[in-house]
């Protein structure tokens, strides 16, 4: 079986460090390849729910902040600013090729509380009917430590299960898992496939991300364990390539493919 061409229903992770340039600015470019990239799979009978990062990165920006917000309340207001520019670009993007998107903001809190975990099910499941394109990313406006998923790897696994989506594509700044750090170790091989996520893989992973972005290659494998042990596969691929995406359509071996537990 080819796991992407033959899956009806896709939750994509796209991160701020892919995103956006080194200034924090919006990479426009890859956004549009990336929204291009979708709505074909749209267009080809597939579901496909977004998951992104950026609306921080995108307000510090805007606002001309030239660090990474410090306190709660500065976040807050960066992503605020940074939501407004995100999704507007995404609502021109997406329209130019036919498609109708749809803004969910969600925290932990709707994750674990029943009442509003169903009725997000309920609101995402009914978007993806209606043939629209639900864009989620963490309310980081209102969010705090308690209730914050931290790092939108997490987030789009249990945006995954959420929708009971057949795949999982995380796409990030790095080709996949490597068995070392690449940028210490020119040796460093890519790991193409994981069975299952033991104190072997956990070593592998190295730290923080980059200054624009809160995840590393430890929140990926973190999404990956949530992702498999649901039944649902993952793929860990570059996102600076949008055009791998179509490489896994055909069914070619791109980055690292973490295979789902039987349940």
């Amino acid at each position: 079986m080819n796991t992407v061409r033959d899956a009806k229903r896709i939750v994509v992770k796209i991160g701020s460090s892919t995103l956006t340039y080194e200034n924090g600015s919006l990479n426009l470019r890859r956004m549009e390849k990336v929204a291009r990239i979708l709505s074909d799979f749209v267009n080809a009978g597939k579901q496909v729910v977004l998951v992104t990062s950026a609306a921080v990165a995108a307000g510090r920006n805007k606002m001309g902040l030239d660090h990474k917000p410090y306190t709660t309340e500065e976040k807050q207001a960066m992503a605020a600013v940074g939501q407004c520019e995100l999704m507007s670009m995404y609502e021109r993007f997406f329209a130019e090729y036919g498609h109708t998107v749809a803004q969910v903001l969600i925290t932990r809190d709707t994750y674990e509380n029943a009442t509003a975990r169903k009725n997000a099910t309920n609101t995402l499941k009914m978007l993806l009917k209606m043939g629209v394109v639900p864009i989620v990313n963490e309310n980081d406006t209102v969010s705090f430590e308690e209730i914050e998923f931290g790092d939108n790897d997490t987030l789009s696994a249990c945006v995954a299960i959420l929708v009971s989506a057949d795949v999982l594509i995380n796409l990030s700044d790095i080709d996949g898992l490597y068995d070392s750090d690449p940028h210490t170790n020119p040796s460093a091989k890519l790991v193409p496939t994981v069975e299952k996520i033991d104190d072997h893989i956990l070593a592998m992973a190295g730290g923080a991300g980059s200054d624009r972005g809160t995840g590393g290659v430890v929140t990926k494998l973190k999404a990956a364990e949530i992702a498999i042990g649901a039944g649902i596969e993952m793929f860990l691929i570059n996102g600076t390539e949008p055009d791998l995406l179509y490489k896994l359509f055909e069914g070619e071996r791109v980055g690292t493919h973490f295979l789902a537990e039987r349940v």
